[in-house]
């Protein structure tokens, strides 16, 4: 029986990705790095910010690549002031209370950033436990981020369902055992379901999608 849902952040709770990918581009302009599409999904989309970095500038200090990374975020948050709710988010949270559920947040995003978001959108109270996974033993897409959350609810992974947006994330979440839910906001459905994603909704009005969740909290 379901008993929590546990959210991703960026691209999934609410469609990020032009403003970190707008960041990335404006960061690396100054060193002649061209940011498309393609180059944000493959080395950027989903990862945490040290390994990104320690990607694209291998000759980089920690402390020099830490410093290039607060900068690209500080940007984000400029840039990000009008992001609203994916379509639906705001429905199936009040559905969750409603049931009872449990609702964690799983995120590889920087702590400035996650206040920032959920400041911005009005979630403040709406999470909890929050896993960072800076703060985790390791970051997605291990599994680590999500079964610290599964620990702290006390819940197996199958009591508990993931909406995840990027490769990393899902490949986490399906590493830990626990279903998932691909958000095509950021990759194409084939993508997300060869990741091992078992169902791929556009956002959270999926009429098929409501469905699957009323049959797993159906007591009757």
């Amino acid at each position: 029986m379901l008993a929590a849902i546990l959210f991703d952040l960026d691209g999934t709770i609410a469609n990020t990705d032009r403003f970190h990918m707008q960041a990335w581009q404006q960061m690396l302009h100054d060193y002649h790095i061209t940011v498309d599409e393609i180059f944000y999904r493959q080395h950027i989309s989903g990862k945490k910010n040290q390994h990104i970095v320690e990607q694209i500038f291998p000759e980089l200090s920690p402390e020099a690549g830490e410093q290039l990374a607060k900068q690209k975020e500080s940007l984000f948050r400029q840039l990000a002031t009008q992001i609203k709710p994916l379509a639906g988010l705001l429905e199936l949270l009040q559905w969750t209370k409603t049931q009872g559920l449990g609702r964690s947040l799983v995120t590889n995003a920087p702590r400035d950033n996650v206040d920032f978001m959920l400041n911005l959108l009005n979630l403040t109270e709406t999470f909890s436990p929050i896993i960072l996974g800076e703060e985790a033993p390791a970051p997605k897409p291990h599994p680590d981020p999500y079964l610290m959350a599964l620990e702290k609810l006390g819940l197996s992974p199958k009591e508990a369902i993931v909406f995840e947006d990027s490769l990393t994330g899902i490949r986490s979440a399906v590493a830990a055992g626990i279903q998932t839910i691909g958000i095509a906001s950021t990759h194409e459905p084939n993508t997300l379901k060869n990741e091992g994603a078992t169902m791929v909704v556009a956002d959270f009005t999926d009429s098929q999608l409501w469905a699957m969740l009323d049959s797993l909290t159906n007591r009757a």
